[in-house]
């Protein structure tokens, strides 16, 4: 990466990092998270997991590939049917065959440059999609989210970043470090977004119930 390119990259990092803390949204701030990383990595496609409210499994919310023509979740329209990802196996040990929950398991990234040649991980059902797809699942960039006060809320993948001639290549430690940057400027976001939407809930439900309280004494 050239010394251009990394200024440009950080420029866009500060800019996303602003732009993030400002969403209102919660459906637009998981899109532009997952877009942003792509954008930063150039990369083909990615996939954008939230944890579950047990803290049991990870659950799809946005997936984009490129080549494929795939936009699911988010702002698409199109829901994701795909089943979440269990953290634990059934005798509640980790999950450390599946890389999105290892990499939140274990609180780290996980940097593949090709998952056919990677022994660590069960990448069967990727290898099945492939065969579907007529589709290559080469780099994977696989980064856990974690908010101010530790607790694990997301995974964020991403997979085969691109050359400018849209060869697909290794994700490489410098957009592993503004990816992880990323996450943690997200992961703030989110969590001030769920914050303020649950205030809003709790809110909304207090003065429902002083309403009906009120009705039913003096209708």
């Amino acid at each position: 990466m050239s010394d251009n390119h990394l200024l440009e990259s950080i420029r866009y990092l500060t800019d996303t990092g602003l732009a993030l803390s400002r969403e209102k949204d919660l459906t637009h701030l998981l899109d532009r998270i997952l877009s942003s990383a792509k954008d930063l990595t150039n990369a083909d496609g990615g996939t954008l997991y939230l944890t579950s409210s047990d803290g049991k499994s990870l659950t799809f919310t946005s997936e984009r590939n490129d080549t494929l023509n795939i936009y699911l979740g988010g702002l698409s329209g199109n829901p994701i049917n795909f089943p979440t990802v269990s953290l634990y196996l059934d005798d509640q040990a980790q999950n450390l065959h599946n890389v999105s929950a290892a990499a939140a398991n274990l609180d780290q990234t996980v940097n593949i440059p090709d998952a056919y040649f990677c022994v660590d991980y069960d990448f069967s059902g990727t290898k099945k999609f492939d065969q579907s797809t007529g589709y290559r699942s080469q780099s994977f960039l696989t980064v856990p989210m974690k908010n101010h006060e530790g607790d694990m809320i997301g995974v964020l993948q991403l997979i085969n970043a691109r050359n400018p001639n849209s060869t697909v290549r290794a994700f490489n430690v410098i957009e592993q470090g503004l990816v992880e940057s990323l996450t943690s400027m997200a992961a703030t976001a989110l969590t001030q977004r769920q914050l303020i939407d649950g205030q809003k809930k709790l809110f909304d439900s207090v003065v429902q119930l002083i309403a009906n309280a009120i009705d039913a004494k003096s209708p």
